[in-house]
């Protein structure tokens, strides 16, 4: 955060020697590294001496976050939250960077849902609601028109809606300012130290309404439809009925993917009426190197490519709409059906006791995911080679076409990617039983499509 304190207690501050004793008794904490700030109240302008005192207090407050400095930070924070007639200036200023470092997350490339994201990961649920609200507040400066999409999807999932009446009550020091102080500086001084990422949509207040713009996109019925079939996939207690759900909503997925591509290809321009689009989603520990790949597969057999960033917590998969609504939807309820399996199998421990737990579920989430992929690219075929016989024509060109502009999209967005390990796979118990649990997820029983299609 840019500003220093003007009035450093070094004697060439403004006011008099005894103002300045003044300030000592008031603080007798002190400011960082032990020198002592003067507050000219009586010059004239005290507003703008306290704003100057609270920038110069910021500054090094997230100075010493970026030291690790906890102490020095502490320090900070209680002058921050007690001083006496900085109470306003302190408001503004947090509320004004945290809106500032909002607009520039924008800007690096980052979205709603990658911010809850990271929060989540790194700081703590009071943290994760600040981050909520102040992508909300930030957000009240577009108009819906002018907002993506996705972006208005992200914010609706997140419940970031303004609550509040006047700004410092989202701040929320519910009784504890000095916490409330510290939640604030901490999420500015991760706001503020966030890496650029690749833009995957119009910056919000740019993006542009367009009828056909996104040609292509998942019908909203067949999505409740298909996200119906998982549900039931995932509550019911019979693998019979599992798979059943499961491959009736892979079909129906499959089947969109397929028309939504055919309808493309007789649109003038490359890659029909909307070219590929990015959505990243959340991969989280443990064991997140099998999960990253078990999305990897999904995204392959459904003509998508990912790209896992493991020190965010998320992958990003690129293709288009249609196939980009099936990655999601069938990695989150395969990733349920592989955990609730995995769990299920219980515990391992070797012959002299010790736990073979987590090596068992590396190994089993390894394999669930590699016969999944496998399963996944075998109903993929059939899916094309059925359109393909009611089509009367060949598809592999279509589909071929579509791919190498996905491809065309990877390389654009990430040009030195650099191949990494699922973890090793050291339980060979987990990984038969893996490979079995994803046999019982099976997904070619397209027969039972027009049944399972009208499960709602």
């Amino acid at each position: 955060m840019s500003g220093r304190g003007s009035s450093r207690g070094s004697g060439t501050g403004s006011g008099s020697g005894a103002e300045r004793e003044g300030a000592r008794r008031r603080w007798s904490l002190g400011p960082p590294g032990g020198a002592v700030w003067s507050f000219p109240w009586s010059s004239g302008s005290p507003g703008q001496a306290a704003e100057e005192v609270v920038a110069g207090l910021l500054s090094a407050a997230l100075e010493a976050r970026r030291r690790h400095d906890e102490l020095e930070f502490r320090r900070c924070v209680k002058i921050l939250a007690q001083g006496q007639g900085l109470r306003e200036a302190v408001d503004r200023a947090l509320l004004d960077a945290l809106n500032r470092h909002v607009t520039f997350a924008w800007q690096g490339g980052w979205q709603p849902a990658d911010l809850v994201r990271l929060a989540s990961r790194r700081l703590e649920t009071r943290h994760v609601r600040l981050v909520t609200d102040a992508v909300a507040a930030e957000m009240r400066a577009y108009a819906a028109a002018t907002v993506d999409d996705r972006w208005l999807d992200q914010l609706d999932a997140m419940g970031a809606t303004v609550w509040w009446g006047r700004d410092e009550e989202y701040l929320r020091d519910d009784g504890d300012r000095t916490a409330m102080v510290a939640c604030a500086l901490r999420v500015i001084h991760l706001l503020a130290t966030l890496p650029p990422l690749e833009r995957l949509c119009p910056l919000p207040g740019t993006a542009r309404r367009t009828p056909g713009a996104r040609g292509g996109a998942v019908d909203e019925r067949t999505l409740a439809r298909v996200r119906a079939l998982l549900a039931k996939a995932e509550s019911t207690e019979f693998e019979a009925e599992a798979e059943t759900f499961t491959a009736a909503a892979q079909a129906l997925m499959a089947r969109h993917s397929i028309d939504a591509a055919l309808l493309a290809s007789q649109t003038p321009g490359p890659g029909g009426a909307g070219g590929p689009e990015g959505r990243r989603l959340g991969v989280d520990a443990p064991y997140e190197g099998p999960k990253a790949m078990l999305l990897d597969v999904i995204a392959s057999a459904n003509h998508c490519r990912s790209v896992w960033s493991r020190h965010f917590g998320f992958a990003t998969v690129l293709g288009f709409p249609a196939d980009l609504a099936a990655v999601e939807v069938l990695f989150t309820s395969l990733l349920v059906q592989a955990t609730t399996a995995m769990r299920l199998a219980g515990s391992r421990r070797d012959g002299l006791g010790r736990s073979r737990t987590r090596s068992f579920r590396q190994s089993f989430l390894a394999a669930y995911a590699q016969r999944i992929g496998e399963r996944l690219r075998e109903a993929t075929g059939e899916a094309v080679r059925e359109a393909a016989a009611d089509a009367g024509r060949d598809l592999l060109p279509v589909l071929a076409a579509r791919e190498q502009a996905v491809e065309a999209r990877v390389e654009e967005l990430f040009p030195t990617l650099t191949l990494v390990g699922a973890g090793a796979v050291s339980n060979r118990e987990g990984w038969i039983s893996g490979r079995a649990a994803a046999d019982r997820a099976v997904l070619d029983v397209r027969r039972k499509l027009a049944e399972g299609g009208r499960a709602q």
